[in-house]
């Protein structure tokens, strides 16, 4: 089964948004990413907003600065699972692939006005 590295550092870490998405607890370890920095957005999709029980979350913006640092999760998922979680994350965000401080490879969701890492 191919799988991929997702990085999460908002709602995807909590544990009934992770068993309302996937149907199980995901196992992760603590990483972080440089050259973001956090904004949160408004959500109005009710669906979202009634899985994740917020109605703002977190989202990333492209800062530049290296001494910006992100910390959260990194998880790894099926290709269905990641399937899963773009139906999950509402049209303000966009997957990119990022390398994270750990020199893992992952792919994150930000902000889809932003360009991706440099």
């Amino acid at each position: 089964m191919k799988t991929a590295h997702l990085f999460s550092y908002g709602t995807l870490q909590y544990k009934n948004v992770q068993l309302e998405n996937y149907g199980r607890v995901l196992e992760g370890e603590t990483d972080a990413l440089s050259g973001y920095e956090l904004l949160m957005i408004e959500i109005t999709d009710p669906e979202v907003v009634k899985i994740s029980g917020a109605t703002h979350h977190p989202m990333l913006k492209y800062s530049g600065r290296s001494n910006d640092l992100v910390k959260g999760t990194v998880f790894e998922l099926s290709a269905a699972e990641l399937e899963q979680t773009d139906a999950y994350e509402v049209d303000d965000y966009k997957r990119v692939e990022v390398q994270l401080q750990s020199g893992k490879k992952a792919w994150v969701y930000i902000s889809a006005a932003e360009p991706a890492e440099k």
